[in-house]
Parts: C-alpha cells; sequence; structure tokens
C-alpha cells in the first residue's frame, strides 16, 4: 500500500513538473478575493444588470483560488461596469415573413481594478456575444426562452472576462 501511493506521489511530481495541472486548477494563479460590483444598466431593460452581476459572481465562485467578497476594501480586484444596450432582432425565413427564432446580442463594458490601482489590460473592454432562441406565440414561453438565452450569454461573457483577469493576473 505505501508502495503505490510513492508512485502516486511520483507520478504527480513528474507531471506537474511538465507543465500539468489537476483539473479544476488554476495552473498556479490566484486571483484572491474579487468584489463584484452591480454594473450600470444602460441596457433599455429591467433587471439585465441583476442577471449579470449574477453571473459574474458565480463564475468567481466556481474558480479555484477565487474568493467573493462583499466590500470593495477587502478586495484584491473589484469588477465594475456597464451593460450596454440589448439588441433582440427577428431571425426570420426570407421567403416566408415569419419569425422563428429571435436573436438576443449582450454587450458589456467591464473593468477590474486591483487594490493597487492597477486595471486589466487589454482593449477592449467591451465584451460581446450573441445567442438564437425559439420564438413562440405562448407569450410565457417566449419570455422563458429569452430569458434563458440571456443567462447563457451572460454566464459566456463572464467566464471570458474572468479568463482576461486570470491572465492578466498571472501574467
Amino acid at each position: 500500500m505505501k508502495r503505490i501511493s510513492l508512485v502516486a506521489a511520483a507520478a504527480l511530481w513528474i507531471a506537474t513538473g511538465c507543465g500539468y495541472t489537476l483539473v479544476g486548477g488554476s495552473g498556479g494563479r490566484m486571483l484572491g478575493r474579487v468584489a463584484v460590483h452591480t454594473p450600470e444598466n444602460g441596457s433599455g431593460h429591467a433587471g439585465i444588470e441583476l442577471v449579470v452581476a449574477d453571473a459574474l459572481r458565480r463564475e468567481v465562485l466556481r474558480r479555484t483560488g477565487a474568493e467573493l467578497v462583499e466590500d470593495a476594501a477587502n478586495a484584491d480586484w473589484v469588477v465594475s461596469g456597464r451593460v450596454l444596450p440589448l439588441q433582440v432582432s427577428a431571425a426570420s425565413l426570407p421567403p416566408v415573413v415569419l419569425t422563428l427564432e429571435y436573436q438576443l446580442s449582450l454587450a458589456l463594458d467591464l473593468r477590474a481594478r486591483a487594490r493597487d490601482g492597477r486595471e486589466v489590460k487589454g482593449e477592449p473592454h467591451e465584451l460581446s456575444e450573441s445567442e438564437r432562441f425559439l420564438s413562440s406565440g405562448d407569450a410565457e414561453a417566449q419570455r422563458k426562452n429569452r430569458q434563458e438565452a440571456l443567462h447563457r450569454v451572460s454566464r459566456l461573457l463572464a467566464a471570458r472576462f474572468l479568463d482576461r483577469l486570470d491572465e492578466e493576473h498571472g501574467g
């Protein structure tokens, strides 16, 4: 039994020496404490800033080496920004004027400021993503489809932004 654990430890030591990390690891980078301020809502739609803030906070909680904190004074990084105007457009079939899908496009202008005052580099600060969702004759079903699309793009943009922050911090 002791021999097996020595072999496992040696294999892990060799693997980490070659640049491999355990799945879910942060590659040695630690974001530390992150405070997420609810972004300003410039979308033209009520409540979208709350969906975006929730996605950012969940992404911080998901990451190894990051801790979500409430107080910006205790944070290594403070994330803030603005939700830009939300675009929802019909995607119809050309020969028939029939809307089967809508396309939702979300754009965010996000910034992260470190305790020492530096900001995440890399222009632009604006991130955007689009998602299609099904049209429905049922207003409640259509609202739900739109909300699910909004949650998906918010999660994607939150992950992309925190990847950039992680690269900046580790680089």
